[in-house]
Order: C-alpha cells, then structure tokens, then sequence
C-alpha cells in the first residue's frame, strides 16, 4: 500500500460525553471491553501500519501514562502534546515544526469513531487521482447531522454543515479518516485550526479534494446516544 504512518487526533475533551469524560479521556472510552483507540489501531494494524503519531491534549497524562509507547498493542506510538486546544489541522502543523511529519502519502484519524475501512482500496483510489486529500465518505440515513460532501463525480466541492433534508447534496458525510500529503500543511494558518474550514475549502478549490465512499461499518460516538448505538452494533475489525 506504501502508507506507512497515521495521525491520530485524540487531543479534544468531549463535552457532550460527560460526567463519563471528566475522568475518561475519550479515545480511551471502553468498546466491547477495550478502548476505543484499540479498535482504530486494529483497523491500522490490519493494513500493517504501525507507526502512530498521536496529538494529545485533555487528561493527556491519563492516555500516555495507558498507552505508553504502543508496544503492548502492537504498535509504536509517538506523542504532539497540544498544550492549548489546537483543533483538527493545528497538530499537523506543530507535527512538522517538531520534525516528526511523515514526508509521504499518511493517514489523519480523528480518535473517537469507529471504521471500518479498505484502506489499500483507498490509497489506490488516492493516488490514481493525483489528490492531495481523500476523504473516507460514509453513507447515512439522516444527514442533517452532520457535514455532507456536495460531489461532482469523485471530486468534492464544498461540504454543507447540517443542511436540511430538502438542501442535502448527497446523503455522503466525512467518516473522520484522510489520506493527506505533506504538502496540505502549507495550508495550515497558526494556531488553533480546523481541518473542515480552514485546509479543504482550498484543496477543494484547487480541485485536489477526493471522497472514497466506503462500505463499511462506521459510529460516531460522540454523543452518549451514538456511543449506545456503537456498543450495541459495532461488530469489531475482521483480520
């Protein structure tokens, strides 16, 4: 597949998941008896990456003291620490002035959802279209929830928040995982940033932004009532 690194975004503090996240950090919030972070890396594994980079931020402490350096998950795990939120994008950026981003083709992951991905599917679909961004797009019933991908053909044009049904572009949401190139951090302003507003509006306009529609199972758990959902349903990574 030749992707070799994955970026986990882990660093948020989960409002909506309290009083559960006052002591739990969330990517470590229990699925099936193991963290949340397990089933990712499981997903990671399964396609023979290993080596994570992964931005940190509330009870940070918390989740490094658990995880350590990854080798009791099968993985080797290196750590952004955000020592103020810097959202989506902002880590990749202080990945780079640290030297710790990959210099090819990697994977962005947000860390509290759980995917099920083809992910050499995805990176030959990546590469065919000489993107600088493909996004994991997942159909839903109900869009109005979430961001959903106004496409034309495979290209994605814009992303519409919580549209209503009548205004939705497609029923195609953003899944939380990217295949990135290096060359998006050039994109990237100072500070706390946002991957959704402030990077793939301008990949999107330079025509360089790609959705992968995948099967797969996917949960959001970022509500109590979606984390319910994904206990019940979600039936793990099949090796």
């Amino acid at each position: 597949m030749g992707i070799m690194k994955a970026i986990i975004l882990a660093g948020g503090a989960g409002t909506r998941l309290r009083p559960i996240t006052y002591e739990i950090p969330k990517p470590l919030m229990p699925v099936h008896g193991r963290p949340l972070l397990e089933h990712i890396f499981d997903l990671l594994k399964k396609y023979s990456i290993t080596d994570v980079l992964l931005s940190v931020g509330y009870l940070r402490e918390r989740m490094m003291d658990y995880l350590d350096d990854g080798r009791h998950f099968g993985m080797h795990i290196s750590y952004i620490v955000e020592k103020k939120p810097l959202g989506t994008a902002g880590p990749l950026k202080l990945a780079r002035s640290e030297g710790k981003l990959p210099d090819s083709t990697f994977i962005v992951s947000n860390g509290d959802e759980l995917k099920d991905i083809n992910l050499s599917q995805m990176a030959k679909f990546h590469k065919e279209n000489k993107a600088l961004v493909t996004i994991a797009l997942t159909r839903v019933d109900n869009p109005t929830l979430y961001g959903v991908a106004d496409l034309r053909g495979d290209k994605i044009v814009k992303f519409v928040e919580k549209p209503s049904a009548k205004d939705a572009p497609s029923m195609f949401i953003n899944s939380g995982l990217y295949m990135v190139e290096p060359k998006i951090i050039d994109f990237i302003p100072g500070g706390f940033s946002m991957l959704e507003t402030d990077v793939f509006p301008h990949i999107a306009r330079l025509g360089k932004l790609y959705g992968y529609k995948f099967r797969g199972q996917w949960f959001d758990t970022g509500s109590m009532d979606r984390y319910d959902a994904a206990l019940k349903k979600w039936k793990g990574i099949k090796r």
